[in-house]
């Protein structure tokens, strides 16, 4: 009986058996020096130096690529930055981004939020420029505080939005006028 069951189960099995083998299809036109040499999802990157905590990087997704020494981010961008005791100062929000591997400076596009204690600036463009820590756009920007709401185009300020220049203002606006 034994033997029975196996020379049936051998026999069942044996047509499904074959040579043939499945192929991947292979993309032609995929190019691997096009291809991210590393890639990360919901990832958070820490900048220090010197053992102190300058500012900590979320993102969705990172996609690094070493031959163009960039990185570039997606899937919404949160930056937390820290003055020099490592305390929080200022967030800046995106949808997307990059950082230039060469200068270190972070490049927010598309539905740019900065904001500190007191401050908020929207614009769609926006650079924080790692060798003097500032933050900077030649963009539209919207700067509201609990004195003004302030339009224009181009900015810079320091990375905790204490000391910023609005560079070609287009409107002002008093606080007890804005609500």
């Amino acid at each position: 009986m034994k033997l029975l069951v196996l020379i049936l189960s051998i026999l069942l099995l044996f047509p499904n058996c074959s040579t043939k083998r499945v192929k991947p299809s292979i993309d032609a036109n995929l190019r691997i020096d096009e291809l991210p040499s590393q890639e990360s999802w919901n990832s958070v990157v820490t900048f220090s130096d010197s053992g102190k905590t300058k500012a900590m990087l979320w993102a969705g997704h990172f996609q690094k690529y070493d031959d163009k020494r960039e990185t570039f981010l997606d899937q919404n961008i949160k930056v937390d930055f820290f003055n020099p005791q490592e305390i929080h100062t200022t967030t800046l929000t995106s949808k997307r981004g990059r950082v230039d591997e060469t200068t270190n400076n972070l490049y927010a596009m598309d539905s740019v939020v900065v904001f500190s204690d007191s401050i908020t600036i929207r614009t769609d463009e926006m650079m924080w420029r790692n060798k003097d820590k500032k933050i900077v756009s030649d963009k539209f920007v919207t700067v509201i505080s609990p004195q003004e709401k302030i339009e224009g185009y181009g900015f810079e300020s320091d990375q905790s939005l204490t000391n910023y220049v609005i560079y070609n203002i287009t409107y002002v606006s008093r606080a007890d006028t804005i609500k």
